[in-house]
């Protein structure tokens, strides 16, 4: 993500390149163009990403496409270790948006804290907010707002419950926007605060 020469950073975050590696993950090849277009920034932009994972020996790149090197898979390996599960949920007593995507972090319990560098990150990268919640000791629970989500949010504890595999001491991010490209990268973009310093 550090720029290769002095200058401005390029116009992509994190959260594009973790969208980056599973288009490509699970496409097996995909172009520029499309890239592009399912990551919602510019040609430049994805240019400049390609290059980076390029350089990084993350991806190899060819007329048709680009695929992920044997380092690439094994990076987007560990990355599903952690980011065990995305998936979308209907509006409920916790989203603040129609779209709502959640991000299962395997041990992200562990750096939480009361949520709000995770709503912060989300509302940075074009959310309307983020709910952070953590299982521990078998209960779903959002620090310093409920200890027992089945209790207090009963629709929201189902949909997720229904959706995610929780072992202890994994955080579910729930990101919320108006578009689903937003709330997505405004999940990942929350989740990666759990994660960061964690040498991924």
């Amino acid at each position: 993500m550090e720029p290769r020469a002095p200058g401005p950073y390029a116009s992509f975050s994190i959260y594009h390149v973790i969208k980056a590696f599973e288009l490509v993950a699970k496409t097996g090849q995909v172009g520029r163009g499309k890239l592009s277009e399912e990551l919602k920034i510019g040609e430049g932009a994805t240019r400049t990403l390609i290059e980076r994972l390029k350089t990084a020996h993350m991806v190899s790149v060819s007329r048709t496409g680009c695929s992920l090197t044997e380092k690439g898979k094994k990076t987007w390996s560990e990355f599903e270790s952690i980011f065990s599960k995305k998936t979308n949920l209907e509006r409920n007593e916790l989203t603040l948006a129609d779209c709502n995507v959640a991000v299962q972090i395997r041990k992200g319990g562990d750096k939480l804290r009361i949520g709000i560098e995770q709503r912060d990150a989300a509302v940075i990268a074009g959310a309307k907010g983020a709910t952070t919640l953590v299982f521990k000791g078998k209960k779903l629970v959002i620090p310093n707002i409920s200890e027992d989500v089945s209790h207090d949010f009963p629709i929201a504890f189902r949909q997720i419950t229904a959706l995610l595999k929780l072992k202890e001491n994994d955080a579910v991010v729930i990101g919320s926007a108006d578009t689903w490209s937003r709330a997505e990268y405004g999940a990942l973009a929350a989740a990666w605060t759990l994660i960061e310093n964690n040498g991924v």
